[in-house]
């Protein structure tokens, strides 16, 4: 089921996938949306209810002022609060998911009984290349799906089809984010987040792609040595493991979660 929560008169939406079971906060990537995790949440089954928000700027959610760290953490604690989940719950976190997961369980160890971190580097060159460059002039709106997807050109489409929106205003169809939103959410992630990782001893899952140009395998195997607790997930993939590799993603995260 899909439901909305009100935050400074800003939207945000999340699937809850329901269920008897203990409650799984799972934030995607960038560019993406809770839906995401639909599969993810079938494999589980009733053994965990599957949570997955529209993180701000992202799918149904609004557009917001700002794509910061703490910006996106406050909206999971405002999310966990409405939803009255004030016992730890698991978070899991994909890419840009996955480090807000980990700044989550930083600031709010409270909140947090483990962690599962999908292929989340803590190392982001500040100069480093712009990661999805092609997002600069793409348009946001088009009279139509077909012109839309024509428009943004063949590799932004692979992000957006089936996912773009109608305005209702104008009948106008859009990306499910906005390209600028995301450079600045892109930006916004450089750094060095190694505090963040190292400040929380709940049960933890590194699950690495070993041939991931997001993070590198000397980096993933140093976050597993330096964080007590961490377990290693490795799989014969890229970044993109939840879509590339969607048996072994589920199959890796539900063997963690069953030890929990």
């Amino acid at each position: 089921m899909r439901h909305e929560l009100k935050i400074d008169d800003r939207t945000l939406s999340h699937l809850d996938f329901g269920g008897p079971g203990r409650p799984l906060l799972a934030l995607h990537g960038g560019l993406s949306e809770g839906a995401a995790f639909t599969g993810l949440a079938a494999h589980l089954g009733d053994a965990w209810r599957v949570i997955a928000p529209d993180q701000r700027g992202h799918g149904d959610s609004d557009r917001a002022p700002s794509y910061r760290r703490e910006d996106y953490v406050a909206d999971a604690v405002a999310l966990l609060d409405h939803l009255g989940l004030d016992a730890p719950v698991a978070v899991l976190g994909y890419s840009l998911g996955g480090l807000n997961a980990i700044h989550l369980a930083a600031a709010h160890p409270d909140r947090v009984s483990a962690l599962v971190n999908v292929d989340s580097t803590v190392e982001i060159d500040p100069d480093g290349p712009e990661p999805f460059s092609f997002l600069r002039g793409l348009p946001y709106t088009g009279e139509s799906t077909e012109a839309l997807l024509a428009a943004v050109g063949p590799v932004a489409a692979q992000f957006v089809t089936g996912a773009l929106r109608t305005l209702p205003d104008s009948g106008r169809r859009r990306l499910p984010f906005h390209p600028q939103d995301m450079l600045d959410s892109i930006h916004a992630c450089r750094g060095d987040h190694w505090d963040a990782w190292l400040a929380t001893t709940c049960p933890a899952l590194l699950v690495h792609g070993t041939r991931s140009a997001a993070l590198p395998r000397r980096l993933a195997d140093a976050m597993v040595a330096r964080r007590p607790g961490t377990s290693y997930a490795p799989l014969d993939g890229d970044h993109f493991l939840p879509f590339t590799d969607p048996q072994g993603f589920h199959e890796a995260v539900g063997a963690f979660l069953d030890r929990l």
